[in-house]
């Protein structure tokens, strides 16, 4: 997930960063303890899904800001002897997935203070993810997913098992009715916000 200096995602043109703004001006302007509260209810929904609860391999973003934060729901992943797997950018429009074992240890800054599983972990399969948790500054109801500008998650999911479920998690505030969306971009199955579950049935 790259991102430019000032902490806002790396873009391919102006226009698309004049669209994506305010939906993340959204996302920034809520306070932490009500993004918190938002952020465990969400967390609380997406543990409950049975494609979640039956996965032995999940892969998930490291949250970054003001993002839902997923460090607990990594840390409750680890507890139940999941695998758990993180992003690390390896080169253009290339990430690969390394395994967790301790959230404390096993993270390091990766660019642009992004957190980055450390050097020395084992790389995970993409075959073998059994569920992906998806970031996104925008998604809509129809699985439409408005990533970061770098092209990454669009290119790993590309890699996975097709049955391979892609849930995207969001405030609800960063839901939008349409995604503009390119031949490229790949939709998520479902999307889970602090107050629903949407089944995109976009697949």
């Amino acid at each position: 997930m790259s991102r430019s200096d000032n902490g806002d995602p790396a873009d391919t043109t102006a226009e698309t960063r004049a669209w994506r703004a305010p939906v993340l001006a959204r996302r920034a302007a809520r306070g932490g303890p009500a993004r918190r509260a938002a952020g465990a209810a969400l967390r609380a929904r997406l543990a409950a899904l049975p494609q979640v609860a039956s996965a032995q391999t999940v892969f998930a973003f490291a949250s970054f800001r003001t993002e839902v934060d997923t460090t607990p729901f990594l840390q409750w992943c680890l507890e139940r002897g999941v695998t758990v797997g993180t992003p690390r950018i390896e080169g253009p429009h290339h990430m690969e997935a390394y395994a967790l074992a301790d959230l404390d240890t096993d993270f390091v800054s990766g660019r642009h203070l992004i957190p980055e599983p450390r050097d020395g972990l084992a790389r995970i399969d993409p075959a073998l993810i059994d569920v992906v948790i998806l970031p996104g500054s925008a998604f809509d109801e129809r699985g439409g997913r408005l990533g970061y500008g770098g092209g990454f998650y669009d290119t790993f999911l590309g890699r996975l098992r097709p049955e391979a479920p892609r849930i995207g998690v969001c405030f609800e505030a960063q839901l939008v009715d349409e995604v503009p969306r390119a031949a490229h971009d790949l939709c998520v199955d479902l999307v889970v916000t602090e107050e629903r579950l949407i089944e995109t049935g976009c697949r």
